[in-house]
């Protein structure tokens, strides 16, 4: 029995002597290299900043899709912002080709909602809060429990998740919100009223879909269903405009991949990766002890 238990505590002690390593090594070694994945990842997001030297560099898109040629586009980004826009559409009934372009003096923040940021500076700002609760334990702080470990992890990979998440779940938004954004009125020409456009990033992509419409007479024997929030809509949605109830006749989307945006999505993988890796290795620690705190 007393070889057991020199056994037990024996065994015991040199588990406490892990863990202490790996509470003042490991997890230091893990936030660090979490630090400067993160670093990278922000760099990636081109926006101007009180430090910025001259304007944001200006990147041009040449927007397409393998399913049909009704739409051509090359959209300029300038940061997280559309600063020029030249969009060709084919009119499916008459093949009539229009062409419309952003106005000079505008410039059109992608999907920014309303008294907030855009979706761009939105995933910035979550990776910059991550990057800024890492920096707060640097190598000099003793980490005392597994617990306060925890904690820290859950805290970045919440930003994280954040942030990956405004970058691949775009806004739901109603027709009516998207005739009232304004992106109509960027145009030059002015945008046909029986046009709406809308411009988002989705995962690693910029989009630009198209929706053409027609009004619905006050003789149609439709029923009048408005449609709901949506990232895309179908042919067949409907919705109350002014005093005109319309119709989406045809819907037309085109996209291009964004090369930092999709370096930014992989560097947030990989971070969450780690975080989680650490937290296994914290619990499994703790299912030794589980009497005590860890």
């Amino acid at each position: 029995m007393a070889t057991a238990m020199a056994a037990s505590a024996a065994e015991r002690a040199v588990l406490e002597e892990e863990f202490r390593w790996l509470l003042n090594a490991e997890v230091h070694a893990v936030l660090k290299q979490l630090q400067d994945i993160l670093k990278e990842a922000s760099l990636r997001f081109t926006l101007p900043g009180p430090s910025t030297e001259g304007p944001t560099k200006q990147e041009n898109f040449i927007l397409g899709s393998c399913g049909t040629d009704q739409v051509k586009g090359v959209l300029t980004l300038q940061g997280d912002a559309l600063s020029q826009a030249d969009v060709n559409l084919k009119m499916p009934r008459n093949n009539q080709l229009l062409h419309f372009a952003f106005r000079e003096d505008k410039q059109w923040k992608l999907q920014q909602v309303v008294g907030g940021s855009s979706q761009i500076q939105d995933a910035r700002n979550h990776v910059s809060q991550a990057i800024y609760l890492l920096a707060n334990r640097d190598e000099s702080y003793q980490f005392k429990t597994g617990a306060e470990v925890l904690k820290l992890m859950d805290a970045v990979m919440l930003q994280l998740t954040r942030a990956r998440n405004r970058l691949t779940t775009p806004a739901t938004l109603t027709l009516p919100e998207i005739a009232a954004s304004g992106l109509t009125r960027m145009f030059a020409p002015t945008l046909p009223s029986d046009l709406l456009v809308n411009v988002y990033i989705n995962l690693n992509k910029l989009c630009l879909t198209v929706y053409q419409l027609h009004a619905l007479q006050p003789t149609s024997t439709k029923n009048f269903r408005p449609s709901g929030g949506a990232v895309l809509h179908s042919p067949g949605a409907m919705f109350e405009w002014g005093s005109q109830r319309l119709e989406v006749s045809h819907v037309h989307k085109v996209e291009c991949v964004i090369p930092w945006l999709n370096d930014a999505l992989v560097y947030f993988t990989v971070s969450l990766q780690l975080c989680q890796q650490l937290k296994d290795k914290i619990s499994v620690f703790s299912s030794y002890w589980s009497s005590r705190p860890f």
